[in-house]
């Protein structure tokens, strides 16, 4: 099998992901106030603390979530690099890409560095078609690619048989 050839793609947009992000905040808003609401007995402080609070987590870690830095994610046909696109001088950080979800028209990508963990953190990529048009099929082909055997696993593998 033969790996995908390179390809080098600008994650600019995520509209479907603040979107779906969006959505996912406001039911889960609603459903802590219709909960309140909705109580039989008369709402004490304590009820009312935590509905407030409850709501209060939701939007936040919603507003959280859909923040998502512009990256640039490149396969060179032997691994993966990411490299933040703010601030411009940052340097690529060379790891592991999988397939998390994939709708056809959006996929969650895990990106996983090759450093240590205390160095960088694992990342996840929401990645939509729209604006990428051009270079979607590419991405794909890439994301789903065997990776290449590195030369020393390869020669290995070769001369255990030889024993």
């Amino acid at each position: 099998m033969r790996a995908a050839p390179a390809i080098q793609v600008s994650l600019t947009r995520f509209g479907v992901w603040r979107a779906a992000v969006l959505l996912l905040t406001a039911v889960a808003t609603l459903a802590v106030l219709g909960w309140f609401v909705g109580r039989e007995a008369p709402a004490g402080t304590g009820a009312l603390v935590v509905a407030g609070a409850a709501a209060v987590l939701s939007v936040w870690f919603g507003v959280s979530v859909a923040k998502v830095q512009p990256a640039e994610l490149c396969w060179d046909g032997q691994c993966w690099a990411l490299r933040a696109l703010r601030p411009a001088s940052s340097e690529s950080t060379v790891g592991e890409v999988s397939v998390v979800v994939d709708l056809g028209i959006w996929m969650m990508l895990h990106f996983v560095p090759a450093t240590s963990p205390r160095r960088a953190r694992a990342l996840w990529l929401p990645v939509q078609r729209r604006g990428i048009e051009s270079q979607w099929h590419a991405l794909r082909c890439a994301v789903y690619s065997p990776r290449p055997t590195p030369l020393a696993d390869a020669s290995r593998a070769g001369n255990a048989g030889l024993g």
